[in-house]
């Protein structure tokens, strides 16, 4: 009995070594260069169709204005993907003009491009024309600003930014830091979703730390001579002021300028975000300008942006279908965590 089970498995292994021998006998029987079409590689089926998708698309781009670094860097890994892919980039720029925006908007229904990548300049302003642009068959994507009206949206969520932003504030001003604990909050347009939902995770935070007292609440606009003149009055009312949350570093240079000109004996810790230029970012963490910075990419976004463009020109869905949101990830930089690639500048994008 011995005998006979060693005989059968012995008969099992040569049957297995068998197969073996004939199925790699087949394999280089397949992939021999003697077969011409093997030897000279197989066509992608899917590759001819891929690249045909782009052919005759144009996408239309409506920052708020092409005067800053979100505006440019977003255009620039549009326009180098678009290069390569063949299809069109429309820029219309307002120039921050909401009714030179709003008719831009309202003449590219007229013209129809397949998609229009564009900056809400508050919650309401382009609400109408976004239902109608809709309804005539174009795709919307808003980048770092949203609407009353829903499309699809890649960009910050304000409102973790302003809890992250107040959460530092209160490491450096809160309890046990023997400091006064006075806040200054900087906004920008009210009503715009950038100020709104960046509040409430401010004031979420704050809230549940009462040694934090925020001696003025104000609107800059988006603007840095705005924001220096408001810095400057809060700092002759408040010598002893901690800390500033601003809401965009395009506008908090002028607040940071400001704390540095009164040279204070204690340090004003100005927090701040925006998407990482150098100039705008690392060098201003460097210099002092900041204290610290919510950096949620421009690099990071422009492939976002990129990888949404190539879904919906290949895609056949409807422009009504169900929106979806990219968040992009954000990153609280300081000058003590900065690396070589913190930051980005337009050399990135060639």
């Amino acid at each position: 009995m011995k005998s006979s089970g060693k005989s059968l498995a012995g008969s099992l292994y040569r049957r297995i070594l068998a197969f073996g021998a004939t199925v790699a006998v087949t394999a280089l029987t397949v992939l021999s260069p003697a077969t011409p079409v093997r030897a000279e590689g197989l066509d992608d089926p899917t590759l001819a169709p891929y690249l045909e998708a782009f052919k005759g698309k144009r996408i239309a781009y409506v920052p708020f204005s092409m005067s800053f670094d979100l505006a440019k860097g977003w255009l620039a890994g549009m326009q180098k993907q678009a290069d390569e892919l063949g299809y069109e980039i429309i820029v219309r720029d307002p120039n921050w003009n909401t009714d030179a925006g709003s008719q831009a908007m309202a003449q590219l229904i007229n013209e129809k491009p397949d998609l229009i990548v564009y900056m809400n300049p508050d919650l309401q302003s382009y609400a109408k024309i976004l239902k109608r642009a809709q309804a005539a068959g174009i795709h919307l994507v808003a980048v770092n600003l949203k609407s009353v009206f829903p499309t699809h949206y890649i960009g910050e969520d304000w409102q973790l930014n302003g809890k992250a932003e107040a959460e530092y504030i209160v490491s450096k001003c809160g309890k046990g830091t023997d400091r006064s604990g006075k806040v200054a909050i900087l906004q920008g347009i009210l009503t715009s979703a950038a100020s709104a939902y960046q509040l409430k995770g401010v004031m979420d935070v704050l809230s549940q730390n009462p040694e934090i007292t925020v001696v003025s609440n104000q609107s800059a606009n988006w603007d840095a001579g705005k924001a220096n003149e408001i810095t400057k009055t809060v700092l002759q009312q408040n010598p002893d002021l901690c800390g500033i949350i601003g809401f965009w570093d395009g506008m908090d240079i002028g607040a940071g300028a400001a704390v540095k000109e009164a040279n204070l004996k204690e340090p004003v810790y100005v927090v701040t975000s925006g998407g990482g230029a150098k100039e705008a970012a690392c060098d201003k963490l460097l210099d002092g300008t900041y204290a610290a910075y919510m950096s949620y990419d421009v690099r990071t976004m422009a492939h976002d942006i990129n990888t949404v463009i190539k879904i919906l020109l290949q895609s056949e869905l409807p422009p009504d279908m169900k929106t979806f949101s990219l968040p992009t990830p954000m990153k609280l930089l300081t000058k003590d965590n900065l690396t070589p690639s913190s930051c980005w500048v337009m050399d990135d994008f060639k």
